[in-house]
């Protein structure tokens, strides 16, 4: 399957072999493709990609899950579960697409 999200629309990847402990917050987007354990604050974009592994506490703008994640979801406009995606926690959106 063609990874449909484009690289312009993330100005911030943490690459597959990244582990990352900690608070984070960013303006635009990020793509996590490693594994990141903590909280991440931003009004952008989130995406969780398939191989990725977040365990934290998440607030955004809109968030996209393909991979393994374990935590709070709120954001301001939509959480999208992709197909691959695997959750545990509480969501809190506007809108919420699952595929």
């Amino acid at each position: 399957m063609a990874d449909t999200t484009s690289s312009t629309e993330f100005s911030t990847i943490l690459g597959p072999d990244v582990v990352f402990k900690g608070e984070l917050s960013f303006e635009k987007g990020l793509k996590l493709q490693g594994r990141l354990e903590g909280k991440i604050n931003t009004a952008g974009k989130l995406h969780v990609s398939k191989e990725a592994k977040l365990s934290a506490d998440v607030d955004a703008g809109s968030i996209t899950v393909e991979g393994d994640v374990k935590g709070n979801l709120n954001a301001s406009d939509r959480i999208e579960l992709k197909a691959t995606a695997r959750y545990e926690g509480d969501l809190r959106t506007s809108k919420l697409v699952v595929d």
